[in-house]
């Protein structure tokens, strides 16, 4: 059985364009599946974008209203891709039409505004999916076989973080990530949610954190509106604005499970390029993995061995959950957006099935309450529980 999803994707910048190409690999790397994605409509507010989206990847329309793409009559699943501040209201949009909803984090500038994004999509009895990659490296999904099954024991320790430069450069332009009002909370919006995220699933909720924040660069040089992206620099002598969120987000972490451990975010730290990880140990054992050597996994199970005590260093296959999709070779690499492409699938899949698959909007909501902790915790000092 076959299963055509008309696909309509809103905001084509980087990240909507992976998008797009995520869903034209679905029909082949899943090819079982029957879920056949069909690219309907792509929208941006650039109509050179828009039409370069279009050529490229092969939409049968474009346009420059993302209204149009929720109209439109041949489309079931709507892609949000768009700057932060306008999810809310697309959402509003979207699940208002009756169609599912697939939006890149953060689904709210705050968690005031993500409570109401999951809400909308609750009672609007619609998929939702949310842009949580990293959980998808297959050695990511055997790290969380091996806990699930006890394997390293009784979880005791916690690190998770999310290291990048791209905001190091004192002339990366001023986009909307750096201003609060529309990107909303800084580090703690745009990275810390993959680190939250990646923990939920890996260690499970938390009861309380004590957090602080800062802000390193506090000037930027203006972007020109439509052209480049964050990764985009100016020139010394440029006119500047204000930086107006936080550059750097970190919190000791209690569990609800007893485990006790810290999270650690930022956009401007020099050396890590994109260095999200995790360091988890237990009674028996313990894991170690980092983004930037997606294809290995360090384990250390020294109860299994009596011919070696330290970590094993180990290499992605295709015994590894998704790898074979990809490739049928022993360290053969797959890479970020082959992510997007799991992605993709996962939530295309929710819909087929009828069943609500993880991460869905409830998800982001569980996120946004160590968000919120994470914020009274700066404003307040010390420990902060996390709420419902």
């Amino acid at each position: 059985m076959t299963y055509d999803l008309g696909i309509g994707v809103i905001g084509m910048g980087w990240m909507g364009m992976v998008h797009g190409r995520s869903y034209r690999q679905v029909a082949d790397r899943f090819y079982d599946s029957g879920i056949r994605p069909r690219l309907v409509i792509c929208a941006d507010e650039s109509e050179e974008r828009a039409r370069s989206a279009q050529e490229r990847l092969g939409f049968a329309e474009m346009t420059t209203d993302w209204r149009a793409v929720v109209d439109h009559p041949d489309v079931q699943v709507v892609n949000i891709a768009a700057p932060n501040f306008l999810h809310l209201e697309m959402v509003e949009a979207v699940t208002a039409a009756g169609k599912h909803v697939f939006c890149e984090k953060p689904v709210g500038r705050t968690p005031q505004e993500t409570a109401q994004v999951e809400a909308l999509a609750r009672k609007a009895g619609v998929m939702s999916f949310v842009g949580f990659n990293y959980r998808w490296a297959p050695l990511v999904q055997y790290a969380k076989q091996l806990i699930d099954e006890g394997r390293i024991g009784k979880l005791t320790h916690y690190r998770g973080r999310f290291f990048s430069m791209y905001g190091s450069n004192p002339y990366s332009q001023l986009s909307w990530r750096f201003e609060y009002e529309q990107a909303g909370l800084g580090v703690l919006g745009d990275l810390m949610p993959h680190v939250i995220d990646m923990a939920h699933m890996l260690a499970g909720p938390m009861k309380q954190v004590a957090a602080n924040q800062h802000t390193f660069i506090t000037e930027r040089p203006l972007p020109i509106p439509g052209k480049g992206t964050h990764f985009s620099l100016g020139q010394p002598g440029d006119p500047t604005g204000p930086v107006t969120n936080e550059d750097y987000a970190a919190a000791l972490v209690q569990f609800e499970n007893g485990v006790q451990g810290t999270l650690e975010a930022c956009r401007v730290i020099y050396g890590p390029k994109c260095e999200m990880a995790f360091e988890i140990n237990g009674t028996e054992g313990a894991i170690r993995w980092n983004f930037e050597r997606m294809n290995e996994l360090e384990l250390y199970l020294p109860g299994e061995s009596d011919t070696h005590d330290g970590y094993t260093r180990l290499l992605g296959g295709p015994k590894y959950p998704f790898h074979g999709r990809f490739n049928p070779g022993d360290g053969i690499g797959m890479g970020y957006e082959d992510l997007k492409i799991i992605e993709a699938y996962q939530f295309l899949q929710s819909i087929v099935d009828g069943q609500q698959r993880e991460p869905s909007f409830k998800a982001a909501l569980d996120l946004a309450r160590v968000q919120q902790a994470m914020v009274d915790s700066w404003e307040a000092g010390g420990w902060v529980k996390i709420e419902n």
